[in-house]
């Protein structure tokens, strides 16, 4: 005869399911206009993305252009591999609390827009995190409305990898794609069933819209575990970015046609090419991020000023029912219509002005069609020879365990491609 405790812990497991099954991946959200200039960083200076091994700090800073001082609080998630919220309580993943009003920040000093700048460093008093893993971000107003919410990782020094760039095997394909190869060696760890415990994530220039993961080692070399793909690990190699420096706002500079004074500076970029089917041209960049700057100060979080920056394109190709849109990591790679350029039958060009802090930009122009689907090389072509930056994510989940930990991360970049 079943008993009653088998049927309520029956109905227990089976809620536990749905409630677990139900869990949707965590997305990124972006800010509404008022905030600006977002930035994260851990110790890997000069990178769009926080890397940050556990027990380093992560920096957070960005900008409200009211300039009211409002009052902004942080909540921290961690998550699976997946990006779906972990199982885990709060207090299993971090020593004391988040919810914590962020209580530094200063107004801008000597500039045209004002603004508040606010600054976060975790771990800080309050917040210290226990475990490795990916993990979410998220700024509240004092309404506990959703501002904004950004990915970083925190990763255990477990496991060693090694990757390098080829050229891909595909030969419909062989002069835009790169091929990511790579082996990760688990010698300092025992591993019982690698097929399933083993998890990989692959960037191209830390961004995780285009990730690929679910990619299973092909073979075992003893502790090595081998991915070398001939197809399924090729990224388009896509082409270098454009940039701009203004951080000498009333100046001139090889990217800044002019320059007008309205209420605020307003800068007019060089207007760019369509660069797709052009010979592939080395043009050092940073790979899509941006760094505040600027000349008239000696502390660039408040002192750097804001400017009204005219993007402008030149493009003859048939584009009807797509839409253009001007990105980079200082908007996190936005589809929205702030940054969407209109045609300008007066001119013959495609422009879109945006507001931006100063410093040195890169950006892209990337097209979506009637479909929703974004083609980030239809304006600017596709190279094998263009220069990326590629990160290697190693998850590890021991049987029984209930959270995805990161035991590894590896590097490598395609100036140097192998045939």
């Amino acid at each position: 005869m079943i008993s009653r405790t088998f049927y309520i812990s029956a109905l227990f497991a089976l809620v536990s399911f749905f409630i677990h099954a139900q869990k949707a991946p965590l997305e990124e959200v972006d800010p509404p206009y008022f905030i600006k200039s977002i930035e994260l960083a851990g110790t890997n200076n000069g990178d769009q993305f926080p890397i940050l091994k556990l027990g380093e700090p992560l920096k957070v800073n960005f900008d409200d252009i009211n300039g009211d001082e409002a009052d902004y609080y942080y909540k921290i998630v961690h998550c699976n591999y997946d990006w779906t919220p972990s199982n885990l309580a709060k207090a299993q993943y971090m020593r004391g609390m988040d919810n914590q009003r962020i209580i530094n920040y200063e107004n801008s000093f000597n500039t045209l827009q004002l603004y508040s700048n606010y600054r976060l460093t975790i771990p800080n008093r309050f917040t210290t995190l226990l475990l490795s893993g990916n993990y979410m971000l998220s700024i509240y107003n004092d309404e506990d409305e959703l501002m904004f919410s950004r990915k970083f990782i925190v990763y255990e020094n477990s496991v060693g990898v090694a990757a390098a760039v080829h050229r891909t095997r595909d030969l419909s394909t062989i002069q835009q794609d790169q091929l990511i190869q790579f082996e990760i060696n688990t010698s300092s760890m025992r591993l019982r069933n690698p097929e399933r415990e083993l998890k990989v994530a692959i960037l191209q220039n830390y961004q995780w819209k285009t990730a690929i993961t679910d990619i299973k080692p092909q073979y075992t070399l003893g502790t090595r575990f081998v991915y070398r793909y001939n197809t399924e690990t090729s990224f388009p190699g896509g082409n270098e970015y454009y940039n701009f420096d203004n951080k000498e706002i009333r100046g001139g500079n090889v990217s800044i046609a002019s320059i007008e004074l309205k209420d605020l500076y307003h800068n007019y970029l060089h207007t760019n090419a369509t660069r797709a089917g052009e010979p592939y041209t080395f043009n050092p960049d940073i790979n899509g991020d941006f760094l505040i700057n600027t000349i008239q100060g000696d502390d660039p979080s408040i002192e750097a000023d804001y400017a009204v920056i005219h993007f402008s394109l030149a493009n003859y190709m048939n584009l009807t029912g797509s839409k253009i849109y001007v990105q980079g990591r200082f908007n996190n790679y936005a589809i929205n219509e702030e940054n969407q350029l209109f045609y300008n039958e007066e001119t013959d060009l495609y422009e879109a002005p945006l507001l931006l802090k100063q410093g040195f930009y890169n950006y892209r122009y990337v097209v979506v069609n009637e479909k929703g689907e974004v083609d980030p090389v239809k304006i600017s072509g596709s190279n094998f020879e263009t220069e990326n930056e590629y990160l290697i994510i190693v998850y590890f989940r021991k049987f029984g365990e209930i959270y995805d930990r990161i035991i590894g991360i590896g590097s490598t970049n395609s100036s140097v491609i192998k045939n």
